[in-house]
């Protein structure tokens, strides 16, 4: 995955759901691939890819939630090389990311690509989450 503004280049691998959580892969500069969602490029469904900030730098979504509607993000998938228009950027707190997964991670949606990564560190936990949303343009 690539993320020009951010200057991201960064693997992804497949993940699924482990009690109830979708936890990144536990080195920082790789990105997960929620395999329980719509593939990138899908015409329907929700691609769901998250990642790790790290509050002391280091992850590959350090920065997500600075995106802004309009930027551009590349999938390199198995058919080829896919790209996204970021169309909205929303930080929610935990408790309302659990309250609104059913949206976030919508199977029923035309063909998307949402990007999530935990945000606002209180100097021992995250209490937010960056949610980005983009659609396929090529």
């Amino acid at each position: 995955m690539s993320i020009p503004r951010l200057e991201v280049s960064a693997p992804v691998v497949e993940i699924s759901i482990d009690e109830g959580s979708l936890t990144p892969p536990s080195n920082p500069q790789k990105l997960g691939w929620w395999s329980g969602g719509a593939q990138p490029g899908a015409r329907l469904g929700s691609a769901i890819i998250t990642g790790h900030t790290v509050h002391t730098g280091g992850g590959a979504f350090d920065n997500l939630g600075q995106l802004l509607p309009g930027d551009t993000v590349g999938v390199t998938t198995s058919r080829g090389q896919l790209a996204y228009r970021v169309t909205a950027v929303t930080t929610y707190r935990k408790q309302t990311l659990a309250k609104s997964a059913a949206q976030v991670f919508d199977q029923s949606v035309p063909g998307r690509l949402v990007l999530i990564t935990c945000e606002d560190w209180n100097g021992k936990v995250y209490l937010s989450n960056a949610v980005v949303i983009a659609q396929r343009i090529a």
